[in-house]
């Protein structure tokens, strides 16, 4: 397969390219600094040096041709500020799934946060974080031109990965290890029957192919 990542520089995105790369795949990664290209090379991903924030539809989409799966793992970060909350989490989500149904790409799938919500209140800057991933989420669904399947994992940490989670339309809130997120993305990205799916993540007691194939229905 060939697989686009939107964010390739992220935590979950470098480690998702090295296990997508790991199998075989051929694997990019959008990134906005060139400098960052070595991180990628290393992980077995191509960089592709392209700003999500001011790029246009056609430009993505020009990167997205010819590819069989779309993972949308971009964020503004912890440090970043409201507008980018809008500009990066939402507008950026928004562009890459035009971009996709334009380019003809159906496998879609999103980092999104639990408790994404569009309805979500409160003034706080992680507050309008989850409504930008929440309207973002909406629209992606939205869309019949793309087979979809929105992640929403816990409270991420940097701890090890076990292999093991909890993967429900409603899991409760807990935490996941990065490591985890990244194995459950590569099984999702290849397992088209979760399509339609909005997926909840947290550590838990099933391997991750058994989880991700409990959720397909297989």
């Amino acid at each position: 397969m060939r697989i686009v990542i939107a964010g390739g520089h992220g935590q979950i995105a470098l480690r998702l390219e090295r296990l997508l790369a790991a199998r075989g795949d051929e694997v990019a990664g959008l990134i906005r600094r060139a400098e960052q290209g070595d991180d990628l090379r290393e992980a077995g991903a191509e960089p592709v040096l392209l700003d999500l924030e001011s790029a246009s539809v056609e430009e993505v989409a020009a990167q997205l041709r010819g590819t069989d799966a779309a993972v949308f793992a971009a964020g503004a970060g912890p440090g970043s500020g409201v507008a980018r909350k809008d500009t990066v989490d939402k507008g950026a989500a928004v562009l890459f799934a035009d971009a996709a149904v334009r380019a003809g790409v159906r496998r879609f799938v999103v980092v999104s946060s639990m408790g994404a919500d569009p309805a979500h209140e409160g003034s706080e800057v992680f507050d309008v974080y989850q409504r930008a991933k929440g309207e973002a989420d909406a629209y992606v669904s939205g869309l019949d031109a793309l087979d979809w399947t929105i992640l929403r994992p816990g409270s991420l940490t940097n701890d090890a990965g076990t292999g093991l989670v909890r993967l429900e339309a409603h899991t409760g809130r807990g935490a996941v290890p990065r490591d985890d997120v990244a194995a459950v993305l590569a099984e999702l990205v290849d397992s088209p029957a979760t399509a339609g799916l909005t997926l909840e993540l947290v550590s838990g007691p099933s391997p991750v192919s058994v989880a991700v194939k409990s959720v397909a229905g297989n």
